[in-house]
């Protein structure tokens, strides 16, 4: 936990190393307009390297990738779940991620938190970030050389 908001997340530590051994993430909430911030993240993460899935009900490509309705029809090795959704959806997002195998971290976005579904994550063995950005997060830890 975070002193002072009480926010379950992983320390900066254990972020690095999140991002050090990620290699697909699947967005859930990735919008297709380029002003939308799960946009302009989805699109430095494929910059710096990483593969995107999309998971946005109305699109059939984003950023070059194919878009999945939900988490169920993927059928390739995800790493790590990034939340661009509402708060009250997170509980059944990570209701979906705990039915896989494959997925290692749930990370939830700037002002998203559910630390009931955080304590589930972590009670599975993954590890969670809550109320941080991808984006902002790798910049700061992995700064431009």
């Amino acid at each position: 936990m975070r002193a002072g908001d009480m926010v379950i997340s992983a320390t900066e530590g254990e972020i690095k190393e999140i991002f050090t051994k990620t290699q697909t993430i699947a967005i859930v909430g990735l919008s297709p307009k380029p002003e939308k911030d799960s946009n302009k993240v989805a699109e430095y993460l494929q910059m710096a390297g990483y593969r995107i899935i999309p998971i946005y009900p109305q699109a059939e490509v984003i950023l070059g990738e194919k878009v999945y309705r939900n988490l169920d029809e993927i059928d390739e090795v995800i790493d790590l779940v990034n939340i661009f959704r509402k708060t009250e959806f997170i509980a059944t997002i990570v209701d979906k991620v705990l039915a896989r195998d494959d997925v290692k971290c749930v990370w939830t976005q700037l002002n998203l938190v559910d630390n009931l579904a955080a304590k589930k994550v972590l009670s599975s063995g993954r590890c969670v970030v809550q109320d941080l950005c991808t984006k902002i997060e790798h910049q700061r830890l992995f700064p431009a050389s």
